[in-house]
């Protein structure tokens, strides 16, 4: 089995310059990196893990933390998070923590003994939550987020979450409509919070008067986009459109509407948000709005391994589908 001796020699550098192409430190010329690969690739050379750890002072672990009901935003997420880590040489540690109560920061203790990761990135809404993010601090241990909007010393990735909710409102506004129900995320989702603050600047752009009987809190799950819609459709003045700030809860609203009888788009048009595989199998189809969620997660990894770099502008897109529709349409 070739050596990193082997390597050195293969290549005409010394054992430090091997070492820090491994560990892909930035301070290394293409050209010189490439020689190294290239002897690493005849030798078929496979570096020891652990004596790798013990050189750097360092595990090669990244851990996600992670409590969200939507299964597709996180695996998105984590997609895009595992692929960066494995093309820089680390691996990715995945922990469901609990919302609240004591024994979330007991399965951390655990980690971060078991696993002494290098780094750790939350998604929302953990990346808001004060008690994990000075638990994190205390410990010195590297942390970045995804969509914080609570201040700390942390890395934060933000995402247009206003802009999005603009756009919704735009796009319905658009096609007519001017009593528009809202379903809105609970409380502990500040950056879904944003969405809906993107819509009602839509509304006020458009001129649209905003009636707080519109905004009906949910869960972000199925059964309460169906109480929220209930209770909209209840209304003496029901809306002829729903935005829900997320898919399952939109899902919910047009298993409603079957049950009332409602047609959709033509009785009640029907908007969504994360783009999850469902909105589109749904019938009809929904409209929704995508996030880029793989490169959301390789971003985290890189603002974590590589250091703070100019923020990356995320692209959230809607995505018109058959759910919405003009008024009556």
């Amino acid at each position: 089995m070739s050596s990193i001796h082997d390597v050195a020699a293969q290549a005409g550098v010394s054992i430090k310059t091997v070492s820090r192409v491994v560990n892909k430190a930035s301070n290394v010329s293409d050209a010189l990196r490439d020689r190294v690969m290239a002897a690493i690739a005849q030798l078929d050379y496979r570096p020891n893990q652990s004596a790798r750890r013990l050189a750097g002072g360092r595990s090669f672990m990244i851990a996600f933390l992670y409590n969200n009901p939507v299964a597709s935003y996180i695996s998105g997420i984590q997609a895009g998070a595992v692929t960066r880590c494995r093309a820089l040489g680390y691996h990715l540690v995945v922990e469901l923590i609990p919302l609240d109560g004591t024994a979330r920061f007991d399965i951390l203790e655990g980690l971060v003994a078991a696993l002494r990761p290098d780094g750790v990135f939350l998604a929302p809404p953990l990346s808001d939550d004060p008690a994990v993010l000075q638990w994190l601090a205390d410990r010195n241990l590297p942390c970045a987020r995804i969509a914080g909007s609570v201040t700390t010393q942390s890395l934060n990735i933000p995402t247009p979450e206003l802009d999005a909710g603009r756009m919704v409102a735009d796009h319905l506004i658009a096609l007519g409509h001017r009593r528009i129900g809202i379903i809105t995320p609970p409380p502990f989702h500040r950056a879904a919070a944003c969405r809906v603050d993107g819509f009602r600047e839509g509304l006020t752009a458009a001129g649209v008067a905003s009636d707080e009987a519109l905004f009906v809190e949910g869960a972000f799950d199925y059964a309460s986009g169906m109480a929220a819609g209930e209770r909209l459709l209840n209304l003496d003045e029901p809306p002829t459109a729903i935005f829900a700030t997320n898919d399952d809860m939109a899902l919910g609203v047009l298993a409603l509407a079957r049950q009332r009888g409602l047609t959709v788009p033509g009785q009640l048009s029907v908007v969504g948000f994360d783009d999850t595989p469902a909105s589109l199998t749904a019938w009809p189809p929904l409209t929704t709005v995508r996030q880029p969620l793989a490169e959301m997660g390789a971003a985290v990894i890189d603002a974590l391994i590589n250091g703070p770099a100019e923020a990356p502008a995320f692209r959230f897109e809607l995505v018109p589908r058959d759910s919405s529709a003009p008024p009556g349409g």
